[in-house]
């Protein structure tokens, strides 16, 4: 794969590491005061001198609260309270921060992965397939990110040696660990998210770290099949005007459905922790994925009409563009593990999966906890 990179790619990574040095900057500066264990501030700094925390809804539906046994029973009361929780926390964890590292080592993860999935598929596909279904993410995507993206593939898919052997094995494993980098900067994310302490073995998190490329990979070229046989499928269905609204709501619907799945299996087993059951990380995936598809369809509409990208960085516009979109995706993927975070702080009942185990014993900062007791 290395004989495929000339000194285009040279320049470009270069370009990339040195905007990325801006950002890690301030990533560094803003954590750097912030030890992965200092989770014992008082009440009062965590919530602005309020000792109970911020706005303490009713007793009674506090109580109903703590006995809830899913998301679904808890009151309305309740659910305010988690909002107002989960817009604090967005400051005190320093998502916005936290984000922007997440998208920096995602940018240079991109064209790694890019390279995996090119290579997978052409074990067993014509590489070049994977091209021509890129069109499905357009108006997702930014465009000026896209077309970087699809010369990628390109480059990749026209460069041939995709036959399976000792070489593309290695080239493919060399691509997995690199683009790695990027799920593992998540995963931290997450931990900083779930108040937790990363406690995995270096051979354990580095081994979950690739197995979760290679799904995002899988689920990336699963993704894209499903976008161009949904609408293939629709088309032949006599639905008469409303076909084409069809056609694309069942793209969306697909794509949603994709997303949302692979959100959960991200907050189930990304943080260092005992995994949550199902259903109480449901309605963070469910939010992330909904916001996550409006967020890129406004920004890539935003891009396209109204923004100046290409005349405030010249050359580096499209890569700015890619940077954002990359940062606004991190920041709604942990404004979900916010949520489901401070939803299971919000119960006394057992949140992780197993037999039912009293607080202290359950392997999790949020399950061992209630909001009322989570600086003690």
């Amino acid at each position: 794969m290395a004989a495929r990179t000339g000194s285009p790619a040279m320049e470009r990574s270069g370009r990339l590491r040195g905007l990325g040095s801006a950002a890690l900057g301030l990533v560094v500066l803003k954590l750097a005061g912030r030890h992965p264990g200092s989770r014992s501030q008082s009440p009062g700094q965590r919530s602005g001198g309020d000792p109970h925390g911020q706005r303490r809804h009713a007793d009674g539906t506090a109580a109903q609260a703590r006995r809830a046994e899913s998301p679904a029973q808890i009151p309305s009361g309740g659910w305010k309270a988690v909002l107002w929780r989960v817009k604090d926390e967005i400051s005190r964890d320093n998502v916005s921060i936290v984000a922007a590292g997440c998208a920096f080592y995602a940018l240079l993860a991109l064209f790694p992965a890019i390279t995996a999935t090119v290579s997978i598929y052409g074990l067993v596909a014509d590489p070049a397939q994977v091209e021509q279904h890129l069109a499905g993410l357009q108006g997702v995507v930014p465009q000026a990110a896209f077309e970087m993206i699809r010369e990628q593939v390109h480059k990749v898919a026209s460069g041939g040696g995709t036959a399976l052997g000792w070489g593309a094995a290695l080239s493919i494993l060399l691509a997995l660990w690199s683009a790695s980098a990027g799920i593992k900067t998540l995963f931290t994310a997450l931990n900083i998210v779930y108040e937790e302490e990363e406690d995995r073995g270096f051979i354990r998190f580095n081994a979950t770290a690739l197995l979760f490329t290679l799904a995002a990979i899988v689920g990336v070229i699963a993704g894209l099949g499903v976008i161009v046989v949904v609408p293939a499928v629709l088309g032949q269905v006599p639905l008469g005007p409303l076909g084409d609204w069809a056609v694309r709501i069942g793209s969306w619907l697909a794509m949603l459905v994709l997303v949302v799945a692979g959100l959960a299996m991200m907050y189930r087993f990304g943080p260092s922790r005992a995994p949550a059951s199902w259903r109480w990380i449901s309605p963070g995936s469910m939010a992330a994925a909904v916001l996550w598809l409006v967020a890129s369809a406004a920004f890539s509409f935003y891009a396209a009409n109204f923004a100046s990208y290409n005349e405030t960085y010249g050359a580096l516009g499209g890569v700015i563009i890619l940077l954002m979109w990359l940062w606004i995706s991190a920041f709604v993927v942990l404004l979900g593990a916010e949520l489901n975070s401070e939803l299971e702080l919000e119960t006394s009942r057992d949140t992780t999966t197993g037999r039912p185990q009293p607080m202290g014993q359950r392997g999790a900062f949020g399950a061992d906890r209630t909001d009322r007791t989570r600086d003690r």
